[in-house]
């Protein structure tokens, strides 16, 4: 009797090994490239999906999205350069650096638009080295943030704008078809949640998310541009649906001073807007990103946020 027990008990321990190991196995967080028509020039490109780890295991549960725009530095055709996205933003944080982000990830690669015949050198002198690869066992050192030697100062408004552009030139704006595609193909392939989907962008793709936020107001639960002022006319839209805002900027940043933001988000609260952040990291210069992204505030913010 005693050693058909433990044989029982063998077998049961041997039975929940089992068990442990595929729900360990299927866990696992995943990263596929999703294949789109651009309505752009009617080629063929991919996106990233990032699917959290529970995904597969959480049958009838729908997971929050999070729709990323890269800044101009990772543009790119789709294809064989896709990967350059993965430089910044939150599927660095969530794929290289394996951190449990409970999100479904969209990260879509803006065209050159011409960019690389500007004389860019963070376009023309990139190489695939700066790629970062999820390694196998552990993670790979972060660089280091941009270094600056301008004096923290503060930040007057103005009441003018470079070129007096609503947005960037060659920007997000022009792939606002293919954003919208993209997002309606992940809500019927995948068990993603609509009344918690969030835009997030840092430079080209902060200006990119003030434009989606304002032409769709009904999709956003939360935004989080970064490095990337709104215009005061795309105000009125954000302000009517109540979109939460976190915004940042660096107070060291000279690429996109932090006084162009003030008009925008002044004129948001005099519509009566009544969640509106603003953070200026007085320390950092245009690379604010790094520490936004990996920390833990963004996150746990856009989580506490859904559409009615």
């Amino acid at each position: 009797m005693k050693i058909f027990i433990q044989f029982g008990c063998c077998i049961f321990i041997i039975g929940l090994f089992g068990h442990c190991k595929k729900a360990s196995e299927a866990s696992k967080p995943e990263l596929h490239r999703v294949s789109f028509q651009s309505q752009v020039d009617d080629k063929e490109r991919d996106f990233f999906l990032y699917l959290p780890k529970a995904y597969k295991e959480e049958e009838q549960q729908k997971f929050p999205v999070l729709l990323f725009l890269h800044g101009n530095g990772e543009r790119g055709n789709g294809q064989s350069e896709l990967d350059y996205t993965m430089i910044h933003g939150p599927l660095y944080e969530a794929w290289i650096q394996k951190r449990d982000l409970p999100f479904i990830i969209i990260v879509p690669q803006l065209p050159m638009f011409g960019m690389d015949q500007r004389g860019l050198a963070y376009i023309d002198d990139r190489d695939t080295s700066w790629i970062p690869k999820r390694l196998e066992k552990g993670v790979p050192p972060r660089n280091p943030k941009f270094a600056s030697e301008k004096q923290m100062l503060g930040a007057v408004q103005v009441d003018t704008f470079p070129g007096n552009r609503i947005t960037l030139p060659v920007g997000w704006d022009k792939c606002e078809a293919d954003l919208l595609g993209i997002l309606d193909q992940v809500f019927a392939q995948y068990k993603a949640d609509k009344n918690r989907t969030y835009l997030s962008g840092l430079s080209y793709g902060g200006f990119g998310t003030w434009w989606m936020a304002s032409k769709h107001p009904e999709l956003f639960a939360a935004i989080n541009p970064i490095v990337g002022w709104g215009h005061p006319d795309l105000m009125e839209p954000i302000a009517e649906h109540q979109i939460p805002v976190w915004a940042f900027c660096g107070g060291r940043d000279e690429v996109v001073p932090a006084r162009y933001f003030y008009q925008g988000l002044n004129k948001l609260e005099v519509l009566g807007h009544e969640d509106v952040r603003f953070t200026i990291e007085a320390d950092m210069g245009h690379d604010v990103w790094t520490r936004v992204y990996a920390g833990e505030d963004i996150y746990n913010w856009f989580l506490g946020h859904r559409k009615e």
